[in-house]
């Protein structure tokens, strides 16, 4: 069984990143968001869910232990297959998919492309019990706002640098989306990412002194 890798990312495309561990290039799918915080040629460290099929290895990889947690009860659902419950990781943090199943919001899994209404009512009905309460990141800021863990912050700030974000901006967007920010977005590498590009805009920004 091959639970994580550490290694060298060689490529990222097409929703597959190829890490170089030892001299073996590793396949790995993993999310649109999860790829925004790989860099090529920068070393990578991924939790993995290794699925075989009969004519298939695959690999899965995910940026944290939730959203590998949230992967596997996913593909224990009736109907959901290893590339559905990615889709859906894709789509909702490992804290959406925990708040979406609370409220009984089957909604939030039909916009996730190759899941229908069954299958979706069948996620929150399967799922429901089985996803315990997502973890408050450690401390507040004076103002109430949640305080991200440090290497939440550390992996978001470099993931911002690495998109071309100077390290003064990266800073500065982190801290201010922390000011908004739910416990759940604050502990969640992907989601936290989602908020700071939204406040730095769409695009690489390289000569900004933001």
């Amino acid at each position: 069984m091959i639970s994580a890798l550490r290694g060298t990312v060689l490529s990222i495309a097409g929703g597959t990143a190829v890490i170089d561990v030892g001299g073996v290039g590793y396949a790995v799918a993993v999310t649109g968001r999860h790829a925004l915080t790989l860099r090529t040629g920068s070393e990578a460290a991924v939790l993995t869910s290794l699925i075989v099929r009969e004519d298939s290895l695959s690999l899965f990889g995910f940026p944290d232990q939730d959203s590998l947690d949230i992967f596997t009860l996913l593909i224990g659902v009736t109907g959901v297959g290893p590339k559905s419950a990615l889709g859906v990781l894709a789509e909702l943090t490992p804290g959406e998919v925990a708040l979406a199943v609370a409220r009984e919001d089957d909604a939030a899994f039909r916009k996730v492309t190759g899941i229908g209404p069954k299958t979706a009512k069948l996620i929150v009905l399967q799922l429901t019990g089985k996803i315990a309460a997502r973890p408050v990141a450690a401390g507040a800021s004076v103002t109430g706002a949640p305080a991200a863990a440090p290497h939440v912050r550390g992996n978001v700030e470099r993931a911002l640098v690495g998109l071309g974000w100077p390290e003064r901006s990266a800073t500065a967007a982190v801290d201010e989306v922390l000011e908004t920010a739910s416990p759940v977005e604050a502990g969640d590498v992907q989601a936290l990412l989602r908020l700071a590009l939204a406040v730095l805009g769409p695009a690489q920004n390289t000569g900004s002194t933001r």
